[in-house]
């Protein structure tokens, strides 16, 4: 277990809710990865991430689908790829990544709290 955070930690990270517009396989990465372009809306835009998504996911199967990220990270290059947002998920009984997403379609950029 980690430490405990303060509601203003809490309050720093921007999760927000954004539709993959676009999805491909990552062959370059080290582990199985799918190449992410999520629309946040207006003012963030579309922005792009890697996730290890590959046991549950096929990339074409994704695009339309709202998923929920943090959105003020700082970017992260993986290979030849610039992730910019970490997209949010839990791992399965084996440990395969599951999206977390919102139960109703809502507007993108819309901020967890």
């Amino acid at each position: 277990m980690s430490s405990t955070i303060t509601y203003d930690d809490f309050e720093r990270a921007e999760i927000r809710v954004g539709t993959i517009v676009d999805a491909k396989l990552f062959p370059e990465a080290r582990k199985p990865a799918v190449q992410l372009w999520v629309d946040f809306g207006e003012p963030l835009g579309v922005k792009k991430s890697s996730a290890q998504l590959t046991a549950h996911y096929a990339p074409d199967k994704l695009i339309g689908r709202q998923v929920m990220a943090v959105t003020n990270f700082p970017p992260r290059q993986i290979g030849p790829f610039l992730s910019e947002v970490l997209v949010l998920g839990v791992p399965d009984e084996n440990g395969a990544v599951v999206l977390l997403r919102p139960d109703f379609s809502v507007p993108d950029g819309g901020r967890m709290f």
